[in-house]
């Protein structure tokens, strides 16, 4: 019996039946029957039916033939398999009925003596990975996410901490990027600085995306995300993944090991869709975002969806402006065993004024912050950015229970950039020294995979097995012309003369190449309420780096394994208990030019993690409480001017967090991250015991949404963001105060001559608190975003 069957044979023990086009009665109570929050767009009730058999896990058979023409209502809400089928099924006339193996087949009433069974069936099959995990109640949060090559699953079946959100909220919080909608997550911090050209982040205490190689994931894979910023308007969800995901994703371009963030791009849509939004942002940042989807073919197959956006106008920053231009556009075809989807993405970004971090000189206390207004960096500065990614991906059903799938694509940034370099702060007084350079950058990414993913059964255990091959290569070059110092001061800043430099030659700086070859295995028994998932990576690595001469280029090639291991047990069905233990892997180091064994290369970091949780759900409001260890090894150079792995970071840590309705109409998403950072080991006696550099002992965040009763539409929304104290150098006598951020907001959705119609406004750091926002690994710190307004209204035809 295939495994879908099976579980469905569990958990369904009645048939529904209908006639004629009244709606289906249940042959008898399905009290006993798990209900769970489902979105099913209104469409093609073949389509409807497809999706909803694969998220509920309902093996369903029926012969194209009898849905061709039909159209089902959709189906948003908290319904059970049986009451799901009914909506779906309303006044289509068509029949479900039970057979003897507990799968289920649709069929067309008819009057006599029997029911003659087509012969030809489609299966509904838990192997598509094109289907996103449904909406959890209240729409901010889906209920499951994609693992890289694990594929989606259930957040309850997941022995990982996992976010997926979803793109009502990234619409709700008027995110601009994936920095903007990550705001919310109490595990993650932004380090990148306000009106600058990167974003980076903390997960768990360590850093992600923070260098020259993007390292966020697109669709599950490495190379494609835009390098230096992911904007949320192409974006359907942004997943986060806590922890190392060294075996799921393959090792990180830029080694981050604290986490992933996988953006699942927007695609073509069941219905048609055309909305546009119209967007303003303090100072005068103006703009407008398209949104289209459409659907061809006899049986709509073929599908494409395009995203544009375009704004310019002042910031909330003085004397800074933004140009932005977006394109996006998704292609697929939706086949009876082929899939295949093509996306493309380009954007645009100028600045002029864009903002820096600051390093900080030793030997006197981290000076309180500038006020989140004042253009801290040259004025005549400029930053250009353009970037281009593309990427192929198609999975094919050679049977019910064997699917093989692959990927091909990439991306390219090209930056061009005048402007300060990275302002040192020099006394508590806030002045700064500074040398202006004329930057050039290119990147070139490359990525391609081929997998295989199969079910099948060993008596009582049911095994879903992946097997994956993967290779992504990168190439950077550069070049910098320098200018001469400049004196400034955080509060008071002199605008100087600009400076006229001479555009660098760029050379090529590095190329990295990382392939490897993965199997993992999820055994589950008991109609899954008891999963151990098994895995194994082998990772090849291999670095050149080019020096002004061939002698001072450097070359590097290792290999690394990293396992993982997860437990899901589940006592009852609204409570999921899990372990996993899991490595990361970085790129091994290679001595700096001041050390004595310059040149040397060092094999691969191994990060190891264990992590203990366990996931509630109550009705409509889910609740993850995670225990974990996450412990790094690092190279430095010590007394003896000698480069050697002789450092290591330990963070252990509690994570809180939670999603849902609490009641109707009142949704709170948030939770609690309290950190216990240590440098365990390092090259400097002195510093061992010290915290890390930008790990806060304690990060929160709360925000809430009200409908309120008295106007229909009308949300009251708002949270809160806090950050504790962070020290900014390994030795721990600089850090930065603790702060708290509050934002509120408004929205209000209505029908305009029959048109959906939504109004949002938000307002940013409401009392304009001034606060140093985060530190980098490398110690630069970033102010925090002034008090800002935020307006869209979003329009569907």
């Amino acid at each position: 019996m295939p495994v879908a069957r099976r579980r469905t044979a569990l958990v369904l023990s009645i048939a529904l039946v209908a006639g004629g086009t009244s709606p289906l009665l249940l042959a008898q109570p399905l009290d006993t029957v798990a209900v769970r929050n489902y979105t099913i767009a209104p469409g093609p009730l073949g389509h409807a039916l497809a999706s909803f058999a694969v998220a509920s896990g309902v093996a369903l058979s029926f012969d194209p033939a009898l849905t061709d023409g039909l159209h089902s209502p959709g189906l948003s809400g908290a319904y059970s398999p049986a009451s799901g089928m009914q909506q779906l099924l309303m006044g289509s006339g068509l029949q479900l009925v039970e057979r003897s193996d507990g799968s289920y087949q649709l069929m067309r009433p008819q009057v006599g003596d029997g029911i003659t069974l087509d012969a030809t069936n489609i299966e509904a099959s838990t192997q598509r990975q094109d289907n996103l995990p449904a909406e959890f109640a209240g729409g901010q949060v889906a209920r499951g996410g994609r693992l890289g090559m694990l594929g989606n699953k259930d957040v309850m079946d997941t022995p990982f901490s996992v976010t997926s959100y979803t793109a009502k909220t990234l619409a709700d919080l008027q995110t601009v990027t994936v920095a903007d909608a990550l705001e919310r997550d109490p595990s993650v911090r932004s380090t990148g600085q306000t009106g600058g050209i990167v974003d980076s982040f903390f997960i768990r205490g360590f850093p992600v995306g923070e260098g020259n190689l993007g390292e966020l994931a697109f669709d599950g894979v490495y190379g494609v995300a835009p390098n230096y910023r992911v904007f949320t308007e192409y974006a359907e969800r942004v997943e986060v993944l806590k922890g190392p995901g060294a075996l799921m994703y393959g090792i990180s371009p830029n080694s981050g090991v604290g986490g992933v963030i996988n953006i699942v791009p927007k695609r073509p849509l069941a219905e048609d869709l055309t909305r546009l939004t119209a967007s303003y942002s303090s100072a005068s940042q103006t703009g407008g975002h398209v949104d289209i989807s459409r659907r061809f073919g006899e049986d709509r197959q073929w599908g494409v969806r395009f995203n544009g956006s375009l704004a310019q106008g002042d910031t909330a920053i003085d004397e800074q402006k933004r140009e932005l231009d977006i394109g996006a556009i998704a292609l697929d075809y939706q086949g009876e065993r082929l899939r295949l989807n093509l996306d493309f993405i380009s954007q645009k970004e100028h600045w002029d004024g864009a903002s820096r971090p600051f390093t900080v000189a030793p030997g006197f206390g981290v000076p309180d912050a500038p006020n989140g207004r004042t253009n801290l960096p040259q004025s005549w500065g400029w930053s250009r950015t353009r970037e281009q990614s593309a990427l192929l991906g198609g999975e094919y059903d050679v049977s019910d229970s064997l699917t093989v799938f692959a990927h091909a694509g990439g991306g390219r940034a090209d930056v061009a950039r005048l402007s300060d370099q990275v302002p040192r702060i020099l006394d508590a007084a806030g002045n700064t020294s500074n040398k202006p350079g004329y930057y050039k950058f290119n990147v070139d990414r490359s990525t391609v995979d081929v997998g295989l993913r199969s079910l099948f059964e060993t008596g009582p255990v049911n095994h879903t097995v992946t097997a994956m091959a993967t290779r992504y290569q990168d190439e950077l070059s550069r070049g910098i012309t320098t200018g001469t110092d400049v004196l400034s001061n955080i509060y008071h800043p002199v605008d100087t003369p600009q400076q006229y430099l001479s555009a660098p030659k760029v050379l090529r700086v590095s190329e990295s190449e990382l392939s490897g070859v993965a199997l993992t295995d999820t055994l589950s028994v008991l109609d899954e309420r008891a999963q151990l998932t098994l895995g194994v990576r082998r990772q090849q690595i291999e670095s050149r780096n080019y020096g002004a001469t061939p002698a001072t280029s450097t070359r590097y090639k290792d290999s690394a394994i990293t396992p993982v291991v997860g437990v899901v047990v589940k006592p009852w069905d609204n409570v999921s208990l899990y372990y996993n233990y899991v490595e990361g892997l970085s790129k091994g180091d290679i001595a700096p030019a001041t050390a004595d064994n310059a040149g040397q290369s060092f094999a691969p970091y191994e990060t190891r993690q264990h992590e203990l949780g366990v996931k509630f759900e109550r009705d409509t409001f889910m609740t993850t409480l995670a225990l974990f260890q996450i412990e790094k090894p690092s190279g430095e150079v010590g007394a003896d001017n000698l480069f050697s792995v002789q450092a290591k970071q330990r963070n252990r840590g509690v994570e809180l967090s939670m999603f849902g309705e609490v009641t109707p109409g009142v949704r709170l998403m948030g939770g609690v991250t309290a950190l216990d950072g240590t440098l365990t080991d390092s090259a400097n006696a002195a510093n061992k015991g010290n915290k890390p550099v930008g790990v806060p002992q304690a990060q929160a965040n709360l925000w809430g949404e009200w409908d309120t009763p008295w106007w229909n539409g009308f949300t009251l929304t708002g949270g809160a963001i806090y950050t504790a104290r962070q020290y900014v150098d390994q030795a721990n006598t600089q850090s930065l105060d603790a702060w708290t951020r509050f934002d509120v907001g408004a929205r209000y959705a209505t029908r305009i001559e029959g048109r959906p119609t939504t109004f949002r406004a938000t307002v940013q750091n409401v009392l304009d608190h001034e606060y140093w926002s985060g530190v980098a690994s490398y110690g630069a710190i970033s102010p925090g975003y002034p008090r800002s307004l935020q307006l869209s209204a979003t329009v569907d035809f």
